[in-house]
């Protein structure tokens, strides 16, 4: 039995073939062809569907495949016409337009409260029900528009149904995350109604792969399609964390720490999220500065051609660095706050340019590990930590992650977590393993925190959150 999965992230489109017969995977990533991060393109949700066919054809070469289970990003939105033409370019996750909008709305704390209790998700302009609240101001016709996401658009182009995932939706706020169905309230509020959007479906629902798709990947028509799940969700099936208790902990181009849960997990105060996985609940924190800030003093302050072992190597773990805010691309966890902005703070004439780079490292984990800390106390403590990311590049910088954290980081052999899960789903809609909740990868290696840093870290992290405290 042969199970494909494709996959449009946020710049690339994947693909990964598993060989039951085999257990052998085969998997193609290329990037896509614009920077739809920067770019508005009216053509973009068909031009990503395309390019994921294209990698997905190339893996397949020609031969059968017995499922295919889709992958895709939470909040992203764009909207078609009556016969699903786009009429607008799909706004990313990425995209902060409608930061104004949510502005206003933060005025009311009653109005963010009953909100983020209503659907996990924070009033910001990440989410898709804000992006069509200033879709609608800016004169574009959102009333007589169905609303889409580039998820549910893959998987329209391939079975003709305009279906939605629980899990996808799940990061739209227009989803009540306790009911699982579109909340009526929150549609009235933001003028928006049902048969608008996608129809909303379960993890193990499936529809048939059209002729058209099918002609177009080279294989027969009428194969079974697992409809697009977020990635998110997906790289907590395919690292084995949908047990309950296991956190995931991703330190990339951002950062991410997702815990699995058999309920809805929301703090009364807004800070955290709540979302769905393919088989769970996902509380979960994310930020927008990670490796990318990390990248940002790399090219401002020190001579191009550099290495990052060559910065590292002149770096000195002195107590009194400064202190990095890493907003240099505004906050999401915790304090949601799209205004804020990041930056050195406790600079003196003796430090260097390593001293910098050192407290980017730091000042990321901080953010991560204050993070960290409500997670755990809504929660409760996880009983493993997994780590990813660009991250692992870095022998020095995985150390500290554990160290600040004081827990131990195990790092397991799973490289496309996401394109995995989707591929594990898939193995369970085909009979071939009981429950997704029973797979667990391989721990390659564990990094054990050095008790003897403790102190030294606790100190940092109170400057760090006085520094936060005070630059609001």
């Amino acid at each position: 039995m042969r199970i494909l999965a494709l996959e449009a992230s946020t710049t690339s489109a994947k693909a990964m073939l598993y060989d039951s017969e085999t257990d052998k995977f085969e998997s193609v990533a290329r990037e896509y062809s614009d920077d739809y991060s920067t770019v508005e393109d009216i053509n973009q949700a068909e031009a990503v569907y395309q390019q994921m066919i294209a990698v997905g054809r190339e893996v397949l070469n020609w031969r059968s495949v017995d499922v295919i289970a889709l992958s895709g990003t939470w909040h992203s939105v764009f909207l078609c016409d009556r016969t699903m033409r786009p009429t607008t370019p799909v706004y990313l996750w990425n995209y902060t337009g409608a930061k104004d909008i949510c502005k206003r709305y933060r005025q009311d704390d009653a109005y963010v409260r009953d909100f983020y209790q209503r659907t996990g998700c924070m009033v910001n302009a990440i989410y898709p029900v804000f992006k069509l609240d200033l879709l609608r101001e800016t004169g574009r016709d959102v009333d007589n528009s169905y609303i889409m996401s580039q998820g549910a658009y893959l998987t329209y182009r391939m079975t003709g149904g305009r279906v939605s995932t629980r899990c996808l939706s799940s990061g739209t706020g227009l989803m009540n995350i306790h009911s699982r169905e579109y909340d009526p309230q929150i549609l009235a509020e933001h003028r928006i109604q049902e048969w608008q959007l996608s129809r909303l479906v379960d993890d193990d629902a499936s529809f048939p792969l059209t002729q058209e798709a099918a002609n177009l990947l080279g294989v027969r028509s009428g194969i079974p399609v697992i409809p697009t799940n977020s990635d998110g969700g997906l790289n907590q099936v395919g690292v084995g964390a949908i047990r309950k208790g296991v956190a995931t902990f991703s330190v990339g181009t951002s950062g991410a720490i997702r815990l699995s849960s058999d309920t809805p997990v929301i703090p009364d105060r807004p800070s955290t999220w709540c979302y769905l996985s393919p088989k769970a609940y996902l509380s979960g924190a994310a930020t927008n500065g990670c490796c990318n800030c990390t990248d940002w003093v790399k090219q401002r302050f020190f001579p191009s051609g550099t290495s990052y072992e060559e910065i590292e190597s002149g770096v000195t773990e002195e107590a009194d660095a400064p202190v990095f805010l890493p907003f240099l691309f505004g906050e999401r966890c915790p304090g949601w706050n799209d205004e804020r902005r990041g930056g050195f703070l406790n600079v003196e004439a003796s430090h260097t340019a390593n001293d910098l780079y050192r407290a980017a490292q730091e000042g990321v984990l901080f953010n991560l590990y204050q993070c960290y800390k409500v997670l755990a106390e809504a929660n409760g403590v996880p009983t493993e930590v997994m780590l990813s990311g660009g991250i692992l590049k870095s022998s020095a910088w995985t150390q500290m992650a554990a160290d600040i954290f004081g827990v131990p980081m195990s790092v397991n052999d799973v490289e496309q977590g996401s394109l995995l899960g989707a591929i594990i789903l898939g193995m369970e809609q085909q009979g071939l393993i009981d429950d997704v909740r029973d797979y667990k990868p391989t721990v390659v290696r564990t990094i054990d925190p050095d008790p003897s840093r403790r102190d030294f870290y606790e100190e940092k992290f109170a400057r760090y959150l006085e520094c936060y405290e005070n630059n609001c």
